[in-house]
């Protein structure tokens, strides 16, 4: 691949096609088309959406840990009936999931999608780029995914349904979740936007979901993926991400221990693909298989992306030289040099 037709490119094209289907491809399928087409979708894509063709599989999971196993828990019945329902939603979000592996988040996810055109933003508009975070701060982010996971997705509903927390907590995630006011303002509809004031639970989580959405518009102007760090998608995926066919591969070299390149692309900051000399599946629990690592790797077959055993993207010297050149050139224009070059040349041609 040569110039501006490279990797990142051909993402960004899958990107906005993923955004339009599962934003509005309900248009075409149908809202009640089976249910949506999943329920057990391995990215943010809400069931909030009136136009959308999918849902994520958050949703159906906080539902059957509220409705369904907490009640079954709490009215002393069949556990496996109540649990049934969830083995079922885990099932085929693993049909899905082990098709694409975690490049769902990073080439499907409507919300990653839309994070990554706000980072192009900020840099086109000249604001100052945080490349990449402390290692410290990374450090103490990465388990933040977890909690949410573990105690809004799977805790509090569950709570909800043995009745040991009121019902408002019952899908606690979704009412704090950006995708969901994101989705719907991108189809007009500015409903979710708005403090509930039904009672002390409803005007919290209300307003920290506002709160949430607007820091991670401001946030992603400036850093990558500031949501998708703590994003308790990603931290299912990890949980699975072994039964994924396609994967991050290593073949290390001396050579690496002085480069670091691919640790300075990668959106997540994950440094241990630089710094893991022993793993050949590199695929960590916070990579999004982006592949940016890979395309700025300028060792031939260092690092690959495989599908299966099968080699779909490798890295090489040639590819690197043309994509770091696209890159550069990239980096080094932006809408207010633009703007200034276009004064100069008005105020040289004025007599």
């Amino acid at each position: 691949m040569n110039g501006i037709i490279n990797l990142s490119s051909i993402r960004k094209l899958v990107q906005i096609a993923a955004f339009v289907f599962f934003v509005y491809g309900g248009v075409i399928t149908g809202y009640y088309l089976e249910d949506k087409i999943s329920g057990a979708l391995p990215a943010l894509s809400c069931a909030y959406d009136q136009q959308g063709a999918d849902l994520c599989t958050l949703i159906p999971i906080q539902h059957q840990m509220d409705h369904r196993l907490g009640e079954a828990i709490a009215k002393g019945g069949n556990l496996m009936m109540g649990i049934m329902p969830t083995l079922i939603t885990l099932g085929t979000f693993l049909l899905l999931f082990v098709f694409l592996n975690k490049a769902f988040c990073g080439w499907i996810c409507p919300l990653g999608t839309f994070q990554d055109f706000l980072y192009m933003i900020g840099q086109k508009i000249g604001l100052t780029r945080r490349e990449s975070l402390d290692e410290g701060l990374v450090n103490r982010i990465r388990p933040v995914k977890w909690f949410i996971l573990l105690i809004l997705v799977f805790g509090f509903p569950l709570l909800a349904g043995i009745g040991m927390v009121n019902h408002d907590l019952g899908d606690p995630f979704c009412r704090i979740c950006p995708s969901r006011i994101l989705t719907t303002l991108a189809t007009g509809d500015t409903s979710q936007l708005y403090v509930d004031t039904a009672n002390t639970t409803t005007i919290v989580l209300s307003l920290l979901a506002d709160f949430l959405f607007g820091l991670m518009v401001a946030l992603a102007l400036t850093v990558r993926q500031p949501f998708c760090r703590i994003c308790p998608m990603l931290a299912l995926h990890a949980t699975f991400r072994k039964l994924g066919l396609l994967r991050l591969v290593k073949n290390g070299t001396p050579r690496c221990d002085r480069c670091g390149l691919c640790a300075k692309a990668c959106p997540m900051d994950i440094r241990e693909i630089h710094t893991d000399m022993e793993r050949r599946d590199v695929t960590f629990e916070d990579c999004t298989l982006c592949g940016r690592c890979v395309e700025f790797c300028p060792d031939k077959d260092v690092l690959q992306m495989k599908y299966a055993l099968i080699p779909v993207f490798t890295s090489g010297p040639d590819y690197f030289k043309s994509r770091k050149k696209v890159q550069t050139k990239w980096g080094k224009s932006n809408l207010i040099q633009w703007f200034r070059r276009g004064r100069s040349k008005a105020q040289v041609k004025t007599p």
